[in-house]
């Protein structure tokens, strides 16, 4: 995997371009001298590794034959005051939809996500406390 990233020249503004030719902008908070353009840096580390989780728990999912419909995941963070400002806890909220879906799949896929699968939450865990939660919202 690879990724070049490169200051726009401005403020603060950065262009990401990753491996498999995608582009992603960066901005900082205006305090820091950017001009609120893009997501931030850490908001854009949140979010894969909310992408990571629900790309998990739909893909084993449907492996399990379950007629899951859609997913959406709702990210909690803290981060640490000083820094590095690492974040120091992540909850995720699951709500998944589908058709008959059965409370023990759900569980037991958020929990491969969490112990076996996501990356992105795994390496995140080694500075945050992470809690999961779902609900399940029948088609």
């Amino acid at each position: 995997m690879e990724c070049r990233v490169k200051w726009a020249g401005e403020g603060m503004s950065f262009v990401a371009e990753t491996g498999s030719n995608h582009v992603v902008v960066m901005d900082g908070a205006p305090e820091a001298g950017g001009r609120n353009l893009a997501p931030r840096p850490m908001e854009l580390v949140l979010a894969g590794t909310g992408g990571c989780a629900a790309f998990d728990v739909v893909l084993i999912l449907k492996k399990g034959r379950q007629a899951v419909t859609g997913c959406e995941v709702s990210l909690q963070a803290e981060r640490a005051e000083a820094e590095p400002r690492v974040f120091t806890r992540i909850h995720f909220h699951f709500r998944v939809t589908g058709k008959q879906l059965k409370a023990e799949a759900v569980a037991r896929a958020i929990e491969l996500s969490k112990e076996k699968y996501c990356s992105a939450s795994i390496m995140l865990g080694k500075t945050a406390a992470i809690t999961h939660d779902f609900e399940i919202v029948e088609a």
